[in-house]
Parts: C-alpha cells; sequence; structure tokens
C-alpha cells in the first residue's frame, strides 16, 4: 500500500508571515499514527495541497451523466445543453439520489438518511469526530439548469475521487450532504431540509408540506414512496457537523462582468417573504363607472410598482412571482388578488424598514381617495423571514487562502454577499460555514440556459476540496 499523504498544519500567523517575505519557521506535523512528529516547513506543506488536483473531465463527464436523470428544456444543439426538471422526491430525483450513494459508498464513505431524507456521505479521518462536509442539493426548479446545487455537489464527489486517487488521510471525517427540496418549488418552502436539521422548522410542518399544483402528495408520502424516509432524526443533534462549505454558481453577473474566478461568500443577505391580499368588487367592466369600481387587480399593480420603486431607492430588492385573481374574466372587475412578495437586502433593518413603509403606503393605496372609487381592503400574512447570515471567519479565511492558491492571483478573488439563500444558511447556525461562487454566464440561473464553463466548474471544485483540507489541517492544530 502506497504510503498516505497526511496534510501537515500551518498556523494562521506563519502563512501570514510567510506571504509577506518573512523566513518560514518549522511548523508542527501529525503522521497517519500520531505516534510522533514531523517538522516540515511552509513550502512543502501548500505544495501538498498544490498536488491534489481536480480532474476536470471526469468533473464535467460525471455531472452531465447524473443529468439524464429530469433532463428538461433543450437551449442548444449539444446533448449536454439542456436545462432539468429534477423537482424534489420525483423518480428523476430518486435515480440521482440511488447514484450518489452507490458512488459515495463506493469511494469508501458510510452513508446515512435522516428523516427528511437529507443524505451524509461520510469519508473517516484518523480521527473520530463531526466530518467537514461539502453541502449542497440534487433538486432543481421545474425549469433549471445543470448548475445551480448540481455543481456543488459533484464537486463533493469529486474531492472525494481526488482523496481516495492520492490515498489522504484527513486528520478527520469529511464527507458530501445531499439536502433535500432546498428550491422548495415542489414543496413550497425552500432549504427546508436543512431548517428541519438546523431546528428552525418543526418536522411536522415539513413532513405535511403538499405540494404545489394541486397535487396530494406530501413531503413524507414521497420520502417514504422513494425508499428516502430516513430512520436517523433530522437533527443537528444527531448529525453534528464541523464545519459546511458550499460551492455554488453565483446566479448573478458580477464575476464574469469582472473578469474573476471566484467568490468568497462572507454571508447572505435578508429577506422575508410575504403574500398579500387585496379585496374589492366584482362588476360587470362595461357598466361600472370608474366612481363606483372597487378594482382590486389596480389597487395590486399600483403597490407591486411602489414595492419596485421604494426597494430601488434603499438599494434592497423586492419581487412579485406570483399573482392570482379572480373571477378570472375579460368582462368583469377583479374582485379579490393575491400575490406575493418578495424583499431582500444586506441588512435587517433594511427589511424592517421596507416592510413598514409597504405596510403604510399599501393602506393608502387601497383608500378611496386614492382609488377614486370604492375602497379596497389590504391584508398581509408573513411566509417566511431569514435574518442576514455572517458566515463564520476560519471558513471565509480557509476559502480565500484557497481560491489565492488555485487561481494564482489576489486580483481574481473578491469577497461578496450572497443575494440568494442556501442552505449553508442553516448550515450555519450550527457550524462554521462559507461558500464559494463561480462565474455564471450572463448571470442567468433558473433558467435551462444556466451555464457555467468546464474550467471555471474546475476550479471552484479545486477551491472546494482545498477549503475542506485546509480547515480539516485547521482542526488538527487546535486539537
Amino acid at each position: 500500500m502506497n504510503n498516505p499523504i497526511v496534510i501537515r498544519l500551518l498556523s494562521q500567523r506563519s502563512s501570514q508571515q510567510c506571504k509577506r517575505g518573512f523566513r518560514c519557521y518549522p511548523i508542527r506535523s501529525f503522521t497517519s499514527t500520531r505516534t510522533h512528529r514531523q517538522i516540515r516547513n511552509w513550502e512543502s506543506d501548500e505544495a501538498a495541497l498544490q498536488r491534489l488536483k481536480v480532474n476536470q473531465g471526469r468533473l464535467m463527464d460525471e455531472l452531465h451523466h447524473t443529468c439524464q436523470w429530469g433532463t428538461g428544456k433543450p437551449w442548444g444543439v449539444a446533448a449536454t445543453e439542456t436545462g432539468m426538471s429534477r423537482l424534489a422526491l420525483s423518480d428523476a430525483d430518486k435515480q440521482a439520489r440511488d447514484w450518489f450513494v452507490e458512488t459515495t459508498q463506493s469511494l469508501g464513505c458510510s452513508v446515512q438518511v435522516d428523516a427528511m431524507g437529507n443524505i451524509f456521505a461520510i469519508r473517516p479521518g484518523r480521527e473520530d469526530g463531526p466530518p467537514t462536509c461539502a453541502g449542497s442539493h440534487l433538486d432543481t426548479q421545474p425549469s433549471g439548469g445543470r448548475y445551480d446545487g448540481i455543481l456543488g455537489i459533484l464537486a463533493g464527489v469529486e474531492m472525494l475521487k481526488v482523496l481516495k486517487d492520492h490515498n489522504v488521510q484527513t486528520a478527520y471525517p469529511v464527507g458530501v450532504v445531499n439536502w433535500t427540496n432546498e428550491e422548495g418549488a415542489r414543496f413550497p418552502i425552500s432549504m427546508v431540509s436543512s431548517g428541519v436539521w438546523a431546528g428552525e422548522i418543526p418536522l411536522d410542518r415539513a413532513h405535511n408540506l403538499q405540494e404545489v399544483g394541486g397535487g396530494t402528495a406530501t413531503m413524507k408520502s414521497e420520502l417514504e414512496r422513494i425508499g428516502f424516509l430516513g430512520s436517523l432524526p433530522a437533527s443537528y443533534k444527531a448529525m453534528p457537523l464541523a464545519a459546511h462549505f458550499e460551492l455554488h454558481i453565483e446566479q448573478g453577473p458580477i464575476l464574469e462582468a469582472e473578469k474573476q474566478k471566484i467568490g468568497v461568500v462572507k454571508g447572505v443577505q435578508a429577506y422575508r417573504w410575504y403574500t398579500v391580499e387585496v379585496t374589492g368588487r366584482e362588476a360587470h367592466t362595461g357598466t361600472t363607472p370608474f366612481s363606483s369600481r372597487g378594482d382590486a387587480m389596480l389597487a395590486a399593480a399600483r403597490m407591486i410598482a411602489l414595492s419596485h420603486d421604494s426597494a430601488r431607492k434603499h438599494s434592497a430588492l423586492a419581487s412579485t412571482g406570483i399573482l392570482t385573481l379572480t373571477p378570472g374574466s375579460v368582462n368583469t372587475i377583479p374582485g379579490a388578488v393575491r400575490f406575493s412578495l418578495d424583499v431582500r437586502a444586506p441588512l435587517d433593518s433594511t427589511v424592517e424598514a421596507l416592510e413598514k413603509e409597504f405596510k403604510e403606503q399599501f393602506a393608502k393605496i387601497v383608500s378611496k381617495e386614492s382609488t377614486g372609487g370604492l375602497a379596497v381592503e389590504v391584508n398581509w400574512q408573513t411566509d417566511s423571514v431569514s435574518p442576514a447570515i455572517h458566515f463564520h471567519e476560519d471558513c471565509i479565511t480557509a476559502v480565500r487562502e484557497a481560491a489565492v492558491s488555485v487561481t494564482g492571483k489576489e486580483a481574481l478573488v473578491r469577497d461578496m454577499v450572497s443575494g440568494a439563500g442556501h442552505d449553508s444558511v442553516y448550515a450555519s447556525r450550527h457550524c462554521p460555514t462559507s461558500m464559494i461562487f463561480v462565474p455564471s454566464r450572463n448571470g442567468i440561473s433558473h433558467n435551462p440556459e444556466e451555464y457555467t464553463n468546464p474550467e471555471d466548474c474546475a476550479i471552484g471544485a479545486e477551491v472546494l476540496l482545498q477549503s475542506v483540507l485546509r480547515y480539516d489541517r485547521q482542526r488538527a492544530f487546535k486539537a
């Protein structure tokens, strides 16, 4: 058997001194048996990491191989130029999950499935302890792409392959987590299963979520149907993680526009989701003058426009993605309208201020003075609250150092705040966490044309690999 590669240990202070041109002092290193210590310098330590290279061709071949399950709308002529439609707990999702379990087991991982169908593939380390994990998701939007979530899981699997190829022994266990229903596209709470794991969403509420579109299936019934209702409690107490790193496409235009390769994600902006209901009075469009109308649709349209304009003034974001009205007849004034409102900003205080402003302004919009006709009513429901997240500095440092090491240039790396929610939001509640962004062509995501070129996918995967190993090394040094 070949001698295992042992990733040595480096104090943060020594790293900084060496980078600044100071002499590199020897530091301690544990062997695989930890029976004695060997002296190594910083350059040889970094060289060990540099030898661990992601296989770009293998990564992309495997990614596209898994996209046979849930292939969506074509956007080009090549076989790989399609979107994805792999909704959570569907037959296609089961096939992808089966592949994930079989593949990670073949790479020496033990696999556990919890009561939300979260899959934890764990590779043992020299010492026992909670694993340092790469995590993301295999489910997609109904008309999504091949990279959102999927790249993070496939990069995690590639990490396991590289470790096996080079016979690397990590100090502590490392692994990959596939979180269930991150998108919230089939069962309408995004990141629901990592939320249950974090103790933020009750298990019963998640299990009883009913699929959108009029179906009768629940999360629990579908977990049972596809064989992924695990016996492990869905809890950070039953499955603790030492750290969580997530590689993800940016889903925005910044990295591409700035010609940069890696975003070091320091946190996630705050957001709140609301359902707003406007109630007026149905009436004939041809016989009812404006002065006698209670037009719920007109009021809702003004609210949506105001939310957009106000958010822009606060350097925030507001969007409406769902709008329903009744009775839905060409010649009948709508009597009831329901619309979603998604409000996001880097600071919790900004989101809170916008909520207050919207409620005040919406109340004015529905008044008789504003409508020029009959007054209408407006009611709010808060569906989801996600405070701003600030990731752990140790993980951020690991990602930043890995990014500079892999790209070779600090100018190709930038700090970022994620505009979208991810499972890392809930993971960060109970373990050190950070994320890695790679460029998205034209900033497009949740769309079949979502694309990140193979080189950038591989760079991101290598940064993920190094980040996990650097954190593992850091844990051992602190032990």
